[in-house]
């Protein structure tokens, strides 16, 4: 069999349009390239997703890990309920990019944020907005008023270490509020305990979890007590997706990094006992390439910290296993210590991303591959999209 090859410029213009399957190999990517495992991908969602509609939950994956309309749409077609958004910005990439059953998780503060979330609501109007006090509350209502529109609502709770209104007695006030507010639609509560899920140990995971939920649970039955209906309580993480599922009254989880994993979730071990969490595949990696190598010991590829992210205390791990170790050199490049195995200047190595969000906010673009296809090219149009 012939292999084609190809300029620099055509796999240039190739990728910039997307026109590669059946056409470009891993070997054709320029480096460093953020690349994606199709079939590891493709089984984790298939694993996470039969795991919740098991348990009779429903599952509204965090788009914030990906930043990506085509695998958020592939989600939704897999049998999710729509995607969760960390930011306005984020659900309007996603909303232009087609997709559908829009939960924004962090709470629209400020006159152009709200006109533009009232704008979101006029495209996607089944998109869920997050608050935690009366007065933002009240300007969303003003401004869905002044639109014609009835916007949906959940109640942030503070359940964890970051945004929120306490649950029980605060939250329930809220929603009295909310009920006389004729613009806003209570659509349920929001639980997100981050602090849960990257806490190490599955017995420590799981205490720590549970004693976030159980408040929000407790605070959804003291809302229905009332008279108050509560469809959706919506929260939990890659970490605590097999703890939260069994907590009666939470009816969504809302993971994200099990479609990719990374280094910073798989030391959080899993239920067996094992220290190495592997429950679901590694399926993102930064393909490198050496460049150097002054030293027989300290070969350089050329992904540093501008190809990594940088906010855990661990390196990227070499996809091949422990004969390489991984140090950052720079901005531009890496140094690997002691090779255990033989590296050559050119050689292409694959290294597993320290934390799986924030590396995907560094790049462009994601390269699809099933073995060594690439089968597609997906831009990351939420990327920068912090707003």
């Amino acid at each position: 069999m012939t292999v084609a090859t190809y300029t620099w410029r055509e796999v240039d213009r190739m990728l910039a349009e997307g026109d590669v399957k059946g056409r470009l190999t891993k070997a054709d990517l320029p480096t460093p390239a953020l690349i994606v495992d199709l079939d590891a991908l493709e089984a984790n969602a298939q694993k996470m997703i039969a795991y919740v509609h098991g348990t009779g939950r429903a599952i509204r994956p965090h788009a914030k890990t990906h930043k990506c309309p085509e695998i958020a749409r592939y989600l939704i077609a897999s049998g999710a309920v729509g995607a969760c958004a960390a930011k306005l910005s984020e659900a309007w990439a996603l909303a232009e990019g087609g997709v559908t059953g829009l939960l924004v998780t962090t709470a629209v503060v400020g006159a152009r944020k709200i006109e533009s979330a009232i704008d979101l609501a006029r495209l996607r109007p089944e998109t869920i907005f997050c608050v935690d006090s009366a007065q933002n509350a009240g300007d969303l209502n003003d401004a869905a008023a002044a639109a014609k529109l009835t916007v949906n609502v959940n109640i942030d709770l503070f359940v964890g270490n970051r945004t929120g209104i306490f649950p029980g007695d605060p939250a329930v006030a809220l929603a009295e509020a909310i009920g006389k507010l004729p613009h806003l639609r209570l659509a349920g509560l929001q639980a997100y305990a981050g602090h849960a899920s990257h806490t190490v140990g599955f017995d420590k995971r799981r205490q720590v979890s549970l004693d976030a939920m159980t408040p929000a649970a407790d605070t959804r039955r003291a809302l229905e007590a009332k008279g108050i209906a509560c469809p959706l309580l919506t929260g939990g993480s890659t970490g605590t997706y097999n703890i939260d599922t069994a907590i009666d009254g939470l009816n969504e989880l809302q993971p994200g990094s099990f479609l990719f994993m990374d280094v910073d979730y798989n030391r959080i071990g899993s239920q067996s006992g094992d220290e190495f969490y592997g429950d679901f595949r590694n399926s993102l990696f930064v393909l490198t390439t050496v460049v150097s190598k002054p030293k027989k010991e300290q070969p350089v590829v050329d992904a540093g910290l501008k190809s990594f992210s940088t906010d855990k205390p661990w390196p990227p791990r070499w996809r091949g296993g422990d004969g390489l170790i991984y140090n950052f050199a720079g901005d531009e490049h890496g140094r690997l210590m002691q090779p255990a195995v033989p590296v050559e200047v050119g050689d292409r190595l694959e290294f597993v991303i320290p934390h799986c969000d924030p590396t995907v906010n560094l790049y462009d673009r994601l390269y699809v591959l099933r073995g060594d296809q690439v089968e597609a090219v997906w831009r990351v149009a939420g990327r920068g999209k912090a707003q």
